[in-house]
Order: structure tokens, then sequence, then C-alpha cells
């Protein structure tokens, strides 16, 4: 918060009050879609290309022991009798109409509204673990930084804050219709990493008109006979199929016979296929555009550490792990501070970039 010198500053009271005013309202969220709006109103956001990715920070509240839950009764073996099954049915019903949009699965939020999925995000700091680049799982108390960051521009265009055991996927969805009304582009591609890897967030994307990058993450799933690793199409003699091209009016992939075909004796049999067509429908896991083992589709993952960097940001230079609040609400008042004066801040130095390049302009148009 800004204050003029001429004014008395506030007692710490004052700004508490103010910051759980804050808390009760949308008001930084309304403030920073303005920012990235005038960004693009200013031509600094040129973006047809995001990528999303989760971070932690820790609560400053203190870590509470997880409760151990009560042994279940031994359930009764047998078939269950028709009143019997009728009530456990009406049981499983009323329990998963008591639950929160994040309580159920991610496909529950493709056609849930905006308003409902960022307004029921839970923000109780709770444990969160993940795995360390040794492999080894590390805990925290605290929250999680959910953001969707342009991959050219680098400014947030969408942010999400959690508690730290909310799934990163359960994030994807709200973040994706978000950002639809403030790209001045239409989203081409969407990037992220294996922590994504679910069909719900391919669909979404896919509504979008656009297609998901998303690194495959493999689910006790065997090895797929007449396939190689990227999910390519093999010969007789196991050489893969070449992706050729991508198209977008029936989506579907081509790929065209192995360069070892060539020399091949079954070149002209029957059982040498010439060209393979698999539609993305067919397992939008497995079958992107364009396909899975490519350098184009490496390069364009290549441009997911753009939303690592401004995570590295946050952290460094934004103060977003020194929560300074206790309770999620006004932890939320926090990390929307950071990601407002984050974007402010490019805002500022994108124009004086520009005034500067301009300046530069002028000079060799007079000289």
């Amino acid at each position: 918060m800004a204050f003029f010198f001429s004014d008395t500053l506030p007692s710490e009271a004052s700004y508490s009050r103010l910051v759980q005013k804050l808390s009760e309202t949308t008001i930084l969220e309304k403030i920073q879609k303005k920012v990235v709006l005038q960004a693009n109103n200013e031509k600094f956001i040129n973006d047809d290309v995001v990528a999303i990715d989760a971070t932690h920070f820790e609560s400053r509240d203190r870590g509470h022991a997880q409760e151990k839950q009560p042994k279940q009764e031994p359930k009764k073996r047998g078939r269950k009798s028709k009143a019997e099954k009728e009530m456990y049915d009406m049981q499983k019903k009323e329990q998963e109409a008591q639950k929160s949009l994040y309580e159920k699965t991610i496909a529950d939020q493709l056609d849930a509204t905006l308003e409902d999925l960022r307004s029921q995000v839970p923000v109780k700091p709770d444990w969160g673990i993940k795995k360390n680049s040794e492999g080894k799982n590390v805990f925290w108390f605290g929250y999680k930084a959910h953001l969707v960051v342009g991959t050219k521009s680098q400014y947030i265009l969408g942010s999400l804050m959690s508690s730290g055991s909310l799934n990163d996927g359960k994030a994807a969805i709200p973040l994706l219709k978000g950002i639809q009304s403030l790209l001045p582009k239409p989203l081409r591609y969407g990037i992220m990493d294996a922590g994504y890897d679910y069909v719900p967030i391919y669909q979404q994307i896919m509504r979008m008109n656009a297609n998901a990058i998303i690194a495959y993450n493999k689910r006790n799933e065997g090895e797929m006979i007449g396939f190689d690793s990227n999910f390519a199409p093999t010969c007789v003699r196991e050489f893969s199929y070449r992706y050729d091209s991508y198209d977008t009016k029936y989506k579907t992939l081509k790929y065209v016979r192995p360069i070892e075909c060539k020399g091949c004796p079954l070149a002209h049999d029957s059982l040498c296929q010439k060209v393979y067509k698999m539609k993305i429908e067919t397992d939008c896991r497995k079958y992107t555009a364009p396909a899975r083992g490519t350098q184009t589709l490496n390069k364009l993952f290549d441009q997911r550490t753009s939303v690592e960097r401004v995570n590295a940001y946050l952290k460094e230079f934004f103060q977003l792990n020194n929560v300074r609040y206790r309770t999620g609400k006004r932890a939320k008042v926090h990390f929307d501070l950071v990601t407002l004066v984050y974007n402010a801040s490019k805002l500022a130095v994108d124009r004086i970039r520009k005034e500067l390049d301009d300046k530069k302009k002028t000079q060799k148009v007079v000289a």
C-alpha cells in the first residue's frame, strides 16, 4: 500500500483491518485483470501459447498433525439385498452431492462456470507433498500457487491460490477458462508437465480450439503392440512410421513410411501400409498435434520454462515465500498482491523499454 509523506502512517491494527476487508472481496483480482487488459491494449501481450505450472509456498500457520482415520468396519460378505442396494446408492448420491467441485473428479469441472470454480477453491493451509530432483518426497505445510503465463510476454494471465494438498490438475481448467477473454489471439497451444496429464484437461483445450502439449504420464500401462514408445505405428520389421502432417479439419495425424522402407524387400508387399492416419479423439492423451516424439513438439514443450522462471521470480524477488498473515483468506491477499505487483512492474518496465526504443529510432531518423 502507498501513503503520502504528509499522512500519518496507519497503525498495525488499522493495516490488519484493511487486510481483513481485502480478504472478503475480489477487488485485487479485478485490478489484476485490468492490468493485464491494459498491457494487452498497449500490445505488450501478443501470446497464443500459454504454460501452466504450480509452485508451493509455506504458511505462517503452525502445521497440525494429520488426523488418523478410524478403521472401517469389515464389510458384510455376500451380495446386498435389493433394499440394502437402494439404501447404499442413495447414500452415495447424497455424499456426492455434498462434495465441492474440487472434491469431485476433474471431469466435473468441464461444465461448471468460472465463478463457481473460483469461489470454491480450498484455501485452508494443508500438508502438501511432491518429489524433488532426487526422487525423494518433500513435505510442506501451506499453499500452492497455480499460474498460467504467456510464454513470450511472461505476463501472469491467470492465477489461483489453493491448499497445499490440492492436485495440480484440478487447477488447470479454472485457469484455462479464465484466460479466454484476455488473450489478443486465439489460443494455439497449452503447455504443461506430466502432473496435468488428465483427459478432461485435453478436452477443455480442445473446446478452446487449441492443442495440448502435455508430458505423457505412464500409469501402469502395458506396451502397445504395433506402436513405438511415442505411439507412432510400426511396420512388420518394427520400424517407426514418420509423422508427416496434421489435418485441422478432421483432427487427424498423418504418418508415412519409415526411411528404412526404401531398401526393404517388403516395401511392395500388402503387409506394408503406405500411410497411417490417427484421429486425436482416438486417445487424446497419446495423440497430440504435433505428434509426440517430434522435434516440433519438443521445441514447443521447452517454452514451459517461462512459467518456471516466473515462479522463481515471485519467490526470489517478490516475497511469495514470506507470508506474514495467518489463515488462508489473508494469505490469499498476500498472493494476489504479489502477482499484481509482478504484472504492474512488468508493465512499467515494458513502457520504459518502449520509450527508450522510440527515442533511439527518432535519433536515427534525425541523424
